[in-house]
């Protein structure tokens, strides 16, 4: 389940590294897929905000993910894992939903 590990690693560092984008950015960003970024009060602490927010997703993913390194393939403890994932996907759209409400014009 190494190779799992890995990859659930890289997953999380393209986490980073959107993170990274964001907070470098000097329009507002988007987060949602397909849909333009808000108009904002203050494009750089929002953008700041949801920099944030991908560094912390980042984090808690790689956290979910070091149980790949103990469990044997197919236990059926991965759906803890997967569970985990879905709570921390609602999660992010919650956060989300607020740091636009907190900025939005």
């Amino acid at each position: 389940m190494i190779i799992a590990f890995v990859i659930w690693s890289v997953v999380a560092v393209i986490f980073l590294t959107i993170g990274v984008s964001a907070w470098q950015s000097k329009e507002a960003v988007g987060f949602f897929t397909f849909v333009n970024p808000p108009q904002v009060k203050d494009a750089k602490r929002y953008n700041h905000a949801v920099a944030k927010l991908w560094f912390a997703a980042a984090i808690i993913f790689e956290i979910l993910g070091v149980p790949f390194l103990w469990y044997e393939q197919n236990s059926p403890l991965i759906i803890f894992i997967i569970l985990g994932v879905v709570i921390l996907v609602i999660a992010m759209m919650i956060a989300y939903t607020r740091i636009e409400a907190k900025y939005k014009l």
